[in-house]
């Protein structure tokens, strides 16, 4: 669910990117808490886990379509809504930079599409009520399931509503809409059932981490290396067998507009961010950019795709990816604890 800038109006991307960034400046301020309680090793590892697992896009039977986790409800259930919106903001930065995966201007609209409605809609007014208390069994695998349906399902609803709301693509509502909403229900079942059982493993592995408000509390460094072992085998290994059909949007655009890819402005800010991506962009398409190169002109015939698709392109962009997030992850975390620290130290 990652919109490309072609889907995207100056005035909707620079909104979105003003209420994503006032997002994160809030979450900030609420995550020193968090920061202070030995929660950054899980955030940056979490954050490491959830790049490689958006790697490994899973088919949808019967559709022609594919899907991935979005990660935000797994996130919030283990480090809390503040420090999941920060991590999912991480990620989304990581992959649109350095590896063109979703667009520069519409960066404002992923963060808030996949990281503000599963931490700040889903988790409290679904997953909350339902799990209660419970983060293992039956019930919280149950409100899991329909936390992460809900929260994608108001995330797709977002992209259809800022792209028609930018008015720069030909894509009509009613039939977007309708396209939209079945394929990312389906994809939620199994991001639902990916987060019940993430969530039960750390539950079981250090129980006193699990808690109404994610309680600042260490987690044990077998838990983490586990969980970065999951990143490493996730994004170097198993992202050589993620299914070759299109993503849930790829999907629905292609059966609306009949292109999977819609083109975006040539001129103005979309060219001048175009270029910017190009530059940083040191892995495009999570591959080695002259294997891309090298595939040859875009009018040629496009082979059949194989499969498992092994490419050492794309396992180093997904430990690279992995490693960058983690660094970051800590990083802002380290950040945020120096400050909270800072805050404390202060004379009252």
């Amino acid at each position: 669910m990652h919109m490309a800038d072609a889907l995207i109006s100056p005035a909707v991307g620079g909104t979105m990117w003003v209420v994503s960034g006032g997002l994160l400046t809030w979450c900030a301020s609420r995550g020193r808490r968090a920061a202070r309680g030995n929660l950054v090793p899980l955030r940056g590892v979490l954050g490491a886990f959830i790049f490689a697992a958006q790697m490994l896009n899973f088919s949808i039977p019967g559709t022609g379509s594919s899907g991935h986790l979005g990660g935000g409800l797994i996130l919030t259930l283990l480090v809390g809504p503040a420090a999941a919106f920060l991590v999912m903001a991480t990620v989304l930065t990581v992959q649109a930079l350095f590896f063109a995966d979703g667009g520069l201007l519409a960066l404002g609209c992923n963060i808030f599409n996949l990281g503000f409605f599963p931490a700040f809609v889903a988790f409290p007014f679904i997953y909350r009520p339902l799990a209660g208390a419970q983060r293992t069994g039956p019930r919280a695998a149950g409100a899991a399931i329909l936390a992460a349906v809900a929260g994608l399902l108001m995330g797709a609803t977002g992209v259809v509503v800022q792209t028609r709301a930018s008015g720069i693509s030909e894509l009509p509502f009613g039939p977007f809409i309708a396209l939209m909403l079945p394929i990312h229900a389906a994809i939620g079942v199994v991001e639902g059932l990916a987060t019940a059982a993430v969530v039960a493993f750390v539950a079981r592995a250090r129980p006193e981490t699990i808690t109404e408000e994610a309680a600042p509390v260490p987690v044990a460094g077998r838990t983490l290396a586990v969980l970065a072992l999951a990143a490493v085998l996730l994004g170097g290994l198993g992202s050589w067998f993620a299914s070759t059909h299109p993503d849930g949007l790829e999907w629905a655009i292609g059966r609306t507009a009949g292109s999977e890819e819609l083109a975006a402005p040539a001129e103005g800010i979309h060219a001048r961010l175009a270029v910017i991506q190009e530059k940083t962009a040191v892995l495009p398409d999570y591959d080695f950019a002259a294997a891309q190169e090298s595939a040859g002109p875009e009018t040629a015939p496009e082979p059949a795709a194989a499969w498992p698709a092994v490419s050492a392109g794309t396992s180093v962009a997904g430990v690279v990816g992995a490693a960058i997030t983690l660094g970051l992850a800590l990083l802002f975390g380290l950040l945020l604890r120096a400050g909270a620290n800072r805050r404390t130290s202060l004379p009252t």
